[in-house]
């Protein structure tokens, strides 16, 4: 697969478009088209049922993306959360020194002339109130963990529930990357979904490795991504971040190569610590056994719904050879992520056959993601669900009239098969398992 044609149908089909495109774009930042906007509501409601409906131990949050400048600096975002910059003397072109391949401008291509590598920090700055000076700076949120150890206390004091537990939040969040690029893989502004799992100390290695494998499984089981498409890479010691005592990523193999797609991160107390020494209170637990206290260590899976999205059309995207000498593109989507469960056609413009289709699309959409096409021919309506990834199609054609049945077309196999209108509802079911 070349990422070119990936995009290309990303923009046709209405799943991403270049963000103020109308202007010539703005650096790597990408607005969703109704099918696109899809796609990210279905990511974010399977996360959030396997993280946190689906167990009695993890719970919600929604924080603040400008939170007071104090934990950015206790966090140790404002000294050490930077990448590593260098500059081409040659084109001018600025680039993080890490991603300088055999000492090759990825601009120009001369050859080690670069600047000195300089520390970058990421933090988006931004002025709270209508003065902007040093007293009103305040930031953009690069992750959303710090508003789930800075509410520690309040969830300590009012889930009722003791350790493990976790915290999970789904938001925006913003760095300002020196280079962006590859799509939707790496933007200045995106979607986080991560969860902050506090446990005890003694027992965070084991819920480590607990949740590198429940996490990798979801990606197998849920989103049906091939198992030969991920794998598990532990982080070395010196690319570990500040707050990590070990990392492993979930990485997928994207069309430049193997990329992370999810972190799960060992913590440590780092965090919590950090805050109470900070802010002066005890972010710590109770042992009621011994009547001692302690500071809960945590693990945090982090992932970027973008991210997994750019996974899933890598995963789906397919160019399949026809036995007429023809070809067809199609996104191979689990049900579960499709924008459009079921295209309903009726074969002409017909008044009658108009009217049928609708009541039947109508009747559909109560229980499934349905979308009505009547213009251009039954082969380019056709063609244009496979692209966009719709598992099923309803043909309503003149015998409809009279037998009160439709031809239900298969995606993948474009197996053809006749049913009774009043057994749709039930044949989808029973097809979609949604």
């Amino acid at each position: 697969m070349k990422l070119d044609d990936l995009v290309s149908l990303a923009k046709r089909r209405g799943i991403a478009f270049p963000s103020s495109d109308i202007y010539g774009g703005f650096q790597s930042t990408w607005d969703y088209g109704y099918l696109g906007t899809e796609m990210k509501r279905n990511i974010r409601d399977l996360w959030w049922q396997n993280v946190v409906q689906q167990r009695e131990n993890v719970f919600g949050i929604e924080a603040a993306i400008i939170t007071n400048p104090a934990v950015w600096e206790s966090s140790g975002h404002i000294s050490n959360f930077t990448d590593p910059l260098v500059d081409c003397l040659d084109c001018n072109g600025r680039f993080r020194a890490d991603h300088i391949v055999d000492d090759t401008c990825p601009e120009c291509d001369s050859k080690s002339n670069f600047t000195e590598e300089r520390n970058f920090n990421l933090l988006f700055k931004t002025f709270v109130g209508p003065v902007e000076d040093n007293a009103n700076v305040a930031y953009l949120r690069p992750e959303t963990a710090q508003g789930m150890f800075v509410n520690f206390l309040n969830y300590q004091n009012t889930i009722r529930h003791k350790l493990p537990f976790g915290i999970a939040q789904i938001g925006k969040s913003f760095r300002n990357e020196i280079t962006p690029g590859q799509f939707i893989f790496r933007t200045r502004e995106f979607e986080q979904m991560e969860m902050e799992f506090f446990c005890r100390p003694e027992e965070s290695v084991e819920f480590h490795e607990y949740w590198k494998n429940e996490r990798y499984n979801w990606y197998i089981e849920t989103l049906k991504i091939p198992k030969e498409k991920l794998r598990i890479r532990d982080h070395e010691k010196d690319e570990l971040a500040h707050y990590s005592d070990a990392t492993s990523d979930i990485e997928f193999d994207f069309p430049w190569g193997w990329g992370e797609l999810e972190g799960i991160a060992h913590r440590g107390d780092f965090d919590l610590s950090a805050h109470s020494k900070s802010s002066g209170k005890k972010l710590n637990t109770l042992d009621v056994e011994s009547n001692t206290h302690f500071v809960p260590h945590v693990i945090e899976p982090a992932v970027g719904v973008d991210r997994i999205l750019f996974a899933i059309l890598c995963s789906a995207y397919d160019i399949e050879e026809l036995a007429d000498g023809e070809t067809r593109t199609l996104l191979r989507l689990p049900s579960a992520i499709s924008p459009v469960h079921i295209a309903v056609l009726p074969l002409s413009k017909k008044t009658n056959l108009i009217s049928l289709s609708k009541t039947i699309a109508s009747e559909l959409r109560k229980f499934f993601r349905v979308e009505y096409d009547e213009t251009q021919s039954i082969g380019k309506r056709y063609r244009r669900q496979d692209e966009i990834g719709t598992p099923y199609c309803v043909t309503v054609d003149f015998d409809s009239l009279d037998d009160n049945a439709v031809t239900i077309r298969d995606r993948d196999s474009m197996k053809q098969d006749r049913i009774q209108v009043s057994e749709l509802v039930t044949y989808f079911k029973n097809q979609l398992r949604i």
